[in-house]
């Protein structure tokens, strides 16, 4: 049963049965491979770079001359001290907030991790969280998950080295060298720990390409300091040298599926041989990174725009990756087509359609809130930065009335695109009602009003790794806040059960049948979801008067008595209200549980089949049952916007058991 189950999950999803002999054949050459780097691995961590022959020939004074030049490849320390400038005359508070970030990590070793807060510095291999070392095996052999109460995404993300963006921004402004000093100290000591293909943070190509694009951006600005010697020149060199070795050696690449790992490894690879010429493999790894980047768009960006792995957090964090990636590109000389631009521009429109009237955007699927290049520090449902800068690359006046100037706009685009962003034409914001047909997100909203009807799949075409159970739910905004919102993820193998809880049919705003899940999830699998409901879309339509859609699942169908479930949600703008039909057809007596996940900090008062939501401004929505007998009850719960955080909430329950088929009724009204 064991073997059976494991060959369902490898295979799952649609996968051309062409590609099932090369993966086999692909992951017999990986074992082979993984045994000959095993074998040379005390060679690899001790080789010096491998560099070009033209810079092999420098002496390590002419090195670092070379690399001072304004004219080198570069990602922003052309302008960086013009971008600094116009960073504090226009964002002195930020400039202040930065300046401490950085002193505090210089001077104490502590700065924020994901959600936990700011973390002292214990060393690189020890779980910021506990005592756990990490140790030094074969990075091919460290088992991820010992449910020791360790969680490796908490290590990764200390190793990422985004604090390091902060300690070069600080610099820029300041040219304090105790910036520099502190940053290349750190460097020195992460290597000593980590010696290469040793220990947890060898382990995923995707967090060694991270980890370099972050250092590139900091050395990049840093190159310029006198902490920059001629051995820590080399010893950096010797960095990116074994980071680009280790990505291409062991790049998360399958013919089954790739996903934002994948794009995160040739992205990686593309940014070590744009930014450091100077090293031996350089232009293969920039054209061999840029090759499948730009494949790999084709096939993970959905035709209207959105990530395909269900996941709005994921969506910008691609998103962020693909926008830097493309500003280096252009700041380098290097074209990208017109037509990958456009995509590019489609996935920015996306965030800006599905962005509540908050600026927050509905954290569908995983959230675990990375961010490409943490320029600010960010809730993962904060995805406003990108449309500003989308407003200014693509002259759109629509995304510039929908956005405010951010500090990335700084930081990408420097004095000409500040004023570009307050030149563009100033529009009436006109929050419209729009459809993601690919994406399966439907927003019916007008002015302050909001709704995000969910009718995505599992993502991946099926394979699913960071969707939830979260067929036909929605979300509500009025009045310019949150009032039914999707609890967002919290973590991942920190708490397992917490996992399985945030991704649950009964943690969403849909309907649960005889307490069961729409897709198959399993607690000791938190990257695997079925993809058994298959939801699918009836119709959609809005005019100026009306929003409504029409959708459906199968996901209860493997029940003994299946049941579909079917969603409608009209809404009418004039009284500013949804009304939502759910229609059970199947046979049999089941229980249903309605559920509303409510944001945090609101007040309900409920009377039998109506409840009153208002928060402490006294802005107040009611929902509103019928159809069938039970009343509305409440339960306590919590939602997250950052991995490792959550707060209280609670879910407004509706429990009612009935014969299938049926029909009920909920009326959403948004009082004036």
């Amino acid at each position: 049963m064991t073997i059976t189950r494991d060959i369902g999950i490898l295979f799952r999803g649609d996968i051309a049965f062409s590609s099932l002999p090369r993966e086999f054949l692909r992951r017999r050459r990986e074992k082979t491979r993984r045994e000959a780097e095993r074998a040379a691995l005390e060679t690899l961590g001790s080789t010096p770079a491998r560099l070009s022959p033209f810079a092999s020939r420098l002496s390590d004074q002419e090195l670092i001359a070379n690399f001072r030049q304004i004219t080198r490849p570069s990602f922003s320390s052309a302008d960086i001290r013009q971008h600094a400038k116009l960073y504090q005359e226009i964002f002195p508070d930020e400039t202040n907030t930065l300046i401490e970030a950085a002193d505090l990590i210089a001077n104490d070793a502590r700065w924020p991790v994901a959600g936990f807060g700011e973390l002292k510095f214990r060393g690189w291999r020890r779980d910021p969280l506990g005592d756990k070392d990490w140790g030094l095996d074969y990075h091919g052999d460290v088992i991820v998950f010992e449910d020791d109460g360790a969680d490796i995404r908490v290590l990764w993300e200390l190793n990422r080295f985004g604090h390091a963006v902060t300690l070069a921004l600080g610099y820029a402004i300041t040219r304090d060298e105790r910036y520099a000093e502190n940053f290349f100290s750190q460097i020195d000591e992460w290597m000593q720990e980590n010696p290469y293909g040793r220990g947890a943070n060898w382990v995923s190509a995707m967090e060694a390409a991270l980890r370099s694009i972050n250092l590139l951006v900091a050395f990049d600005i840093f190159r310029h300091s006198a902490s920059c010697s001629g051995v820590r020149l080399l010893r950096i060199l010797q960095l990116f040298d074994q980071h680009g070795r280790f990505v291409t050696n062991n790049s998360e690449f399958s013919y089954i599926s790739t996903s934002n790992h994948y794009l995160s490894n040739v992205v990686g690879l593309f940014w070590i041989g744009t930014l450091v010429p100077e090293l031996e493999n350089a232009k293969e790894w920039r054209d061999v990174g840029l090759k499948e980047m730009l494949a790999e768009i084709d096939k993970q960006i959905l035709p209207d725009g959105a990530d395909f792995e269900s996941s709005t957090s994921y969506h910008g964090f691609v998103t962020a990756m693909l926008l830097y990636s493309f500003l280096l590109a252009e700041r380098n000389q290097i074209e990208i087509k017109a037509v990958y631009w456009a995509k590019l521009e489609k996935m920015i429109g996306y965030i800006h359609g599905i962005t509540r009237p908050d600026g927050r955007v509905p954290l569908i699927g995983d959230a675990d809130g990375s961010r490409f290049v943490p320029f600010v520090r960010r809730e993962a449902n904060d995805q406003n930065h990108l449309v500003a800068v989308g407003a200014t690359i693509f002259n759109r006046a629509d995304l510039r009335a929908a956005s405010s100037l951010t500090p990335e706009v700084i930081w990408l685009t420097g004095e000409k695109g500040v004023k570009f962003h307050g030149q563009l034409q100033i529009c009436k914001y006109e929050s419209r009602s729009a459809a993601f047909p690919d994406a399966g997100a439907y927003i019916l909203r007008h002015n302050d009003l909001y709704l995000h009807f969910n009718a995505n799949d599992c993502g991946v075409y099926g394979r699913g790794s960071h969707a939830h159970n979260d067929a036909l739910s929605i979300e509500i905004s009025a009045f310019g806040r949150p009032f039914i919102v999707d609890p967002g993820s919290y973590v991942y193998n920190l708490d397992r059960e917490a996992r399985h809880l945030f991704r649950s049919t009964g943690y969403h705003s849909t309907v649960m049948v005889d307490d069961q899940e729409q897709n198959a999830t399993e607690l000791q699998m938190p990257f695997v979801i079925g993809n058994e409901a298959a939801v699918k879309v009836i119709s959609w339509s809005s005019s100026p008067e009306t929003d409504r859609v029409e959708a459906e699942h199968r996901g209860y169908s493997r029940l003994s008595q299946p049941v579909t479930h079917r969603r409608i949600v009209e809404f009418d703008k004039v009284r500013r209200q949804w009304a939502i039909t759910d229609h059970f057809s199947g046979s049999g007596t089941h229980d249903f549980a309605f559920t509303f996940h409510l944001a945090p900090d609101l007040y309900v008062e409920i009377s039998g089949h109506k409840a009153a939501i208002g928060d402490r401004e006294g802005r107040s929505i009611s929902i509103e049952v019928s159809g069938m007998e039970g009343d509305l009850v409440l339960e306590d719960a919590f939602v997250s916007r950052s991995y490792g955080h959550r707060e209280p909430s609670q879910i407004l329950k509706w429990n009612v058991a009935a014969q299938v088929p049926f029909e009920c009724g909920i009326l959403v009204t948004c009082s004036v």
